[in-house]
């Protein structure tokens, strides 16, 4: 199998008035190609700053202090934001934890997602980007896609609202797709289809995930 991402030794600070927390110490690990990664720990163990340091979106006050991470081969520990540009969305995408502060509630759900998709396709012609939505919707299973691009994320479920997020995140068709609980806040029937659903595009897709979760269940 391909070997998209090796970590190794990662260990992540975050400087703070009272002194140095460790965020994350020492973590290995590699994913290939169209495998799935579990990250289970409880809350504020630094699951989602592992995935925030691996894709470089930490806050200014934190900083890989040791280790290395590998995509593709490529050492990117010291890769520049404008060379982090290139990989986000193309080599990695993020599904992150609340969908309702991930969409904006005065935007059409259509054009959230037409947007992610201009940032990596700058080539499409207004037809195509609106035909790759409605190919997004249809990926996350959003019934009457035509209809429901035109609406608010306010009329839409929690549920929904997710799948919109994970839309997004599969805009540019990634590699490897970080999904950051991304079952909060849902009850356990939609938890259950979200998962389901993030399964059949890994499979559909061979998308390597990274699963983050506080929930062993």
């Amino acid at each position: 199998m391909e070997q998209l991402l090796e970590v190794k030794n990662l260990s992540v600070s975050i400087d703070s008035p009272t002194g140095e927390v460790q965020a994350v110490r020492d973590v290995s690990f590699s994913l290939q190609k169209g495998e799935v990664l579990a990250i289970v720990g409880e809350s504020g163990c630094g699951k989602s700053m592992l995935c925030k340091s691996i894709m470089k979106l930490l806050p200014p006050s934190a900083r890989i202090k040791n280790g290395s991470i590998s995509v593709c081969g490529q050492d990117i520990t010291c890769s520049r934001e404008k060379e982090m540009q290139n990989l986000r969305g193309k080599v990695f995408s993020m599904i992150f934890q609340d969908p309702l502060t991930a969409l904006n509630p005065t935007i059409k759900i259509g054009k959230q997602i037409a947007e992610a998709v201009l940032v990596h396709h700058k080539t499409y012609a207004r037809d195509e980007v609106y035909q790759k939505v409605l190919e997004l919707m249809e990926l996350v299973g959003i019934s009457h896609p035509k209809e429901r691009y035109h609406q608010y994320p306010w009329q839409f479920s929690g549920g929904m609202r997710q799948r919109c997020v994970m839309a997004i995140a599969l805009a540019a068709d990634p590699d490897i797709l970080f999904a950051d609980e991304p079952t909060t806040a849902l009850d356990v029937t939609i938890q259950a289809q979200i998962l389901d659903l993030l399964r059949e595009i890994q499979r559909k897709l061979e998308t390597a995930t990274i699963l983050v979760s506080h929930d062993l269940a």
